[in-house]
């Protein structure tokens, strides 16, 4: 394949996973479409949905109907069957591998799922509408840049085969990272260790475990261009579900009967807010989401909420969802309602490896496009990575996070969001010369 058709396939693909942006644990078409680009440019191992995860590690997963639902989609939409059926249930995303001689285990981490943003329709200024690859997917969008994460993974995985690198590559096309859900379950899988248990049959397999992982992300407020080579100052996240029962009651004619949920509610936000801030660093709170009760003359029965909570450091995110937990129940006993909490997302904080920094700075200096290699700078917030950083770290190897600038009309997460598909050719040069430049550095 030449370099131009190779680069014509890499935007189409790119622009295939825009056309259908899937929410966490619903990436059906994306996953099965990734697998087709994979196996096209050549893959030594191949691990689908549930063998690309530690499956009872899933956080964030949605109700049965929303999955089913997504998977009825992607079938409609030509998914491969075969493919589909080993995804049943949610258990999206994949591990491909390339097996180039003796030399260091070498992983790329790139997240697939999409947001619940429904997409600009202005076709006069957002490419995607302009050139007919705006998202089908009414209420749902590619608004941070996943489908060019997706699309670099593919490329890297076919350029990594003409360069010298000597050792194994895994690519792990991770799912529901928006959701903080998906990166413990990959982290977890034993694809990062060196055995591997699958869940089909029970048996464990021989596996390289990693000794250098990388992640990347496009943009954040980088041009196109300019090449971060380690990310710094994530934020260690977690989110709770929290819902209240009382006992419902007239309003105005038996008030005292009731057991009010919405004060209990109401009692746990205002609290919330009043957690003392830490002196070691940076600790967040919000109520994202508050509902409850049914109508204006009945005591509230029912009350639900969404919360999350950061932290500059892993230990300051758990005294803040420590606080948070003893004030939801203190708040739930002084108006006699119960309360459940449930962690629907949760992930450490981390930092760049300054030897894999280095790393990527000096390749990116030299690439003909980088106009700026910049060493370091902070994410300011979440991001799941982090587990497949701290894992591969904790076992003695290496990690980074690199930012791959782009221009992005509208910014992050927004109806406008785009990414210059001159971004791809970047990553995918910068992070195969990367990886190639890792086999020097293993004593």
């Amino acid at each position: 394949m030449s370099q131009q058709e190779s680069g014509d396939r890499l935007v189409d693909l790119r622009r295939d996973l825009h056309r259908h942006p899937e929410q966490a644990w619903r990436e059906f078409y994306t996953t099965a479409r990734i697998v087709e680009a994979v196996e096209r440019v050549g893959t030594d191992a191949l691990h689908v949905g549930p063998d690309a995860l530690a499956t009872d590690e899933r956080m964030g997963v949605p109700d049965e109907d929303a999955i089913e639902a997504a998977y009825e989609r992607a079938r409609e939409a030509g998914a491969d069957e075969d493919v589909l059926e080993q995804l049943a249930g949610g258990y999206t995303g994949l591990i491909a591998e390339r097996h180039l001689g003796d030399g260091p285990t070498v992983a790329l981490r790139v997240d697939i799922d999409g947001l619940p943003i429904t997409e600009s329709t202005d076709d006069a200024t957002h490419l995607p509408a302009t050139e007919g690859f705006r998202s089908e997917h009414e209420g749902s969008m590619h608004a941070c840049g996943h489908d060019a994460h997706a699309t670099i993974g593919v490329g890297v995985l076919d350029a990594i085969a003409d360069t010298d690198f000597s050792g194994t590559l895994k690519v792990l096309f991770q799912p529901a990272e928006e959701v903080v859900g998906g990166g413990k379950a990959m982290a977890k899988s034993g694809h990062l260790d060196g055995v591997v248990e699958q869940d089909s049959t029970a048996q464990q397999t021989e596996s390289d475990g990693v000794d250098y992982l990388f992640a990347l992300h496009v943009g954040l407020d980088h041009p196109t261009g300019e090449v971060v080579a380690g990310i710094d100052g994530f934020l260690a996240v977690q989110h709770f579900d929290v819902a209240f029962a009382g006992e419902s009651a007239h309003a105005g004619g038996k008030p005292n009967a009731g057991r009010n949920a919405n004060q209990a509610l109401a009692a746990a936000v205002q609290n919330l807010y009043a957690i003392p801030r830490h002196e070691d660093g940076a600790t967040r709170v919000n109520a994202g989401r508050i509902e409850g009760g049914t109508a204006a003359n009945i005591v509230a029965e029912h009350a639900e909420m969404e919360v999350e909570v950061r932290g500059e450091k892993t230990h300051l995110k758990e005294y803040m969802a420590d606080h948070a937990d003893r004030v939801i129940r203190a708040a739930a006993e002084m108006h006699d309602c119960e309360v459940s909490l449930e962690t629907m997302a949760d992930a450490p904080s981390a930092k760049s490896d300054s030897e894999l920094v280095d790393i990527v700075r000096g390749v990116a200096a030299k690439h003909h496009d980088v106009d700026r290699a910049t060493r370091r700078d902070d994410l300011g917030g979440s991001e799941d990575a982090t587990y497949l950083m701290r894992h591969v770290q904790k076992q003695g190897g290496l990690a980074a996070y690199a930012a791959i600038g782009t221009d992005h009309p509208g910014g992050h997460h927004t109806p406008t969001f785009d990414v210059d598909e001159a971004t791809l050719d970047i990553g995918i040069d910068v992070l195969t010369d990367a990886i190639a430049a890792t086999a020097e550095q293993r004593p």
